[in-house]
């Protein structure tokens, strides 16, 4: 009996059935069956059989170039390659190896859109370098596009001079073509082209109801009178983005007429092209007129101007919403702004000189009571001065982008203090920018 104990015993307490190894064993047949279930089920899956739906949606995460190696897989996932909704959207990249690192779309890509997706096709860009060749292959492709129905068409010049480069009337007669077949454009940019008054029109004439926005900053050959034909006709008109001198009293006066409708955006690019160029002068009746038409309407102001040439402006009271300043700006331009600009919400200024802004910044905090945002680079402000201005604008100042080495120490604060300070008066962790972000 002893001895049978013993051995049921030794048997019980032996490795090879112990609780431990008993799980290793249960664990190790699980893991084979799991493994032989993945293998059988990855034998019956057919990548072919996946539905269009979701091929549709996986290629649409793509890039260009990788979607097309993918339809050279099987017959299913070229068909889904050639599905409709996958050439709604389209960018046209032209660039030319020798002047730009920039990648291109393949020209057999290319003319396969063009033979088997050019109705498909809604909303368009091209982005081309600075060289020529890039612009006329832009508008070859134009050209071509004559069964389209483009809802957006952008024109992006990533460098001068581009398209101003390409004979006027060979960029007219490839424009007109979308102009005249798409009917019912809502969203064009065109800057930086050699577009003219009758092609507007003809623009006008096949899309004034539905054009929305229209984009068309330095565009040389365009006058008032071509603008004031979009603003007359294309009742739909959200968005305009034009070059100030382009920009009339007789413009203003359109846009505020009972028969417009209200916009909703107006930029407006101020830029010198050769220092002590002459600027004119908008009536602030004018600007009344539009802003009793359009009480929302954001105006946004672009300036690339010398400091001399800043004499027509800020002198009355105008209804600029953002302002940006790329070149330096004088103190007395920064004073004239608080002082005019009630309905200012962001201000940008690149830079300013070896002057403080104090006085002009605690302007600017107590008459522009809704500015939010603000952005300062190569400047000068105490930090005392710039306490004040952040603790007069609240809260409401959702984005302060400021330089360090903008802010001067003084007997009131330190760099490292300045950061607490100016965080409890905004109710957020705050600390100035090393690089800026605008």
């Amino acid at each position: 009996m002893k001895r049978m104990k013993g051995a049921e015993e030794g048997s019980n307490n032996s490795p090879s059935n112990s609780p431990s190894e008993a799980c290793k064993k249960i664990r190790k047949q699980t893991s084979d069956e799991t493994t032989a279930v993945v293998a059988s089920e990855s034998a019956d899956c057919d990548w072919a059989r996946l539905p269009q739906e979701l091929l549709l949606h996986i290629f649409q995460y793509l890039p260009l170039l990788d979607r097309a190696y993918a339809s050279q897989v099987c017959r299913g996932w070229n068909q889904a390659f050639h599905m409709p909704e996958l050439w709604r959207c389209f960018e046209f990249e032209l660039n030319q190896p020798a002047s730009s690192y920039l990648k291109a779309t393949h020209p057999d890509l290319i003319k396969q859109i063009i033979k088997r997706h050019s109705n498909h096709l809604q909303y368009v860009s091209f982005k081309v370098d600075s060289s020529t060749e890039s612009a006329e292959a832009a508008c070859d492709i134009l050209s071509q596009l004559v069964n389209c129905s483009l809802k957006t068409l952008g024109l992006i010049s990533t460098a001068r001079p581009s398209f101003m480069e390409v004979p006027k009337s060979h960029f007219i007669s490839a424009l007109t073509v979308v102009f005249v077949n798409s009917k019912s454009l809502s969203s064009l940019k065109i800057d930086d082209t050699p577009v003219d008054d009758p092609s507007l029109k003809v623009l006008v004439a096949n899309n004034s109801d539905t054009l929305k926005l229209l984009k068309m900053s330095s565009c040389p050959h365009v006058s008032p009178a071509g603008i004031l034909c979009v603003a007359d006709q294309c009742h739909g008109l959200r968005e305009l983005a034009l070059n100030y001198h382009l920009l009339s009293d007789e413009l203003l006066l359109a846009l505020s007429s009972e028969r417009h409708v209200h916009l909703e955006h107006l930029r407006i690019d101020v830029v010198s092209e050769n220092p002590g160029q002459h600027f004119h002068t908008i009536k602030k009746s004018s600007w009344d007129a539009m802003v009793r038409h359009s009480p929302k309407f954001n105006l946004v102001m672009y300036f690339f101007l010398y400091e001399d040439e800043f004499g027509p402006f800020f002198n009355d009271e105008i209804p600029v919403t953002h302002l940006y300043f790329g070149r330096s700006v004088s103190k007395e331009v920064l004073g004239r702004v608080g002082l005019h600009c009630p309905r200012l919400v962001e201000l940008v200024v690149c830079a300013n000189g070896l002057r403080p802004l104090d006085e002009e910044l605690i302007r600017i905090a107590k008459h522009c009571t809704q500015l939010s945002a603000i952005g300062l680079g190569e400047c000068e402000v105490s930090c005392s001065a710039f306490v004040e201005f952040v603790k007069m604008c609240g809260r409401r100042l959702s984005q302060l982008s400021i330089m360090e080495e903008v802010l001067i120490p003084d007997h009131k604060y330190s760099l490292d203090e300045i950061h607490w300070e100016v965080s409890k008066h905004l109710g957020r962790v705050w600390f100035p920018d090393m690089m800026p972000t605008w």
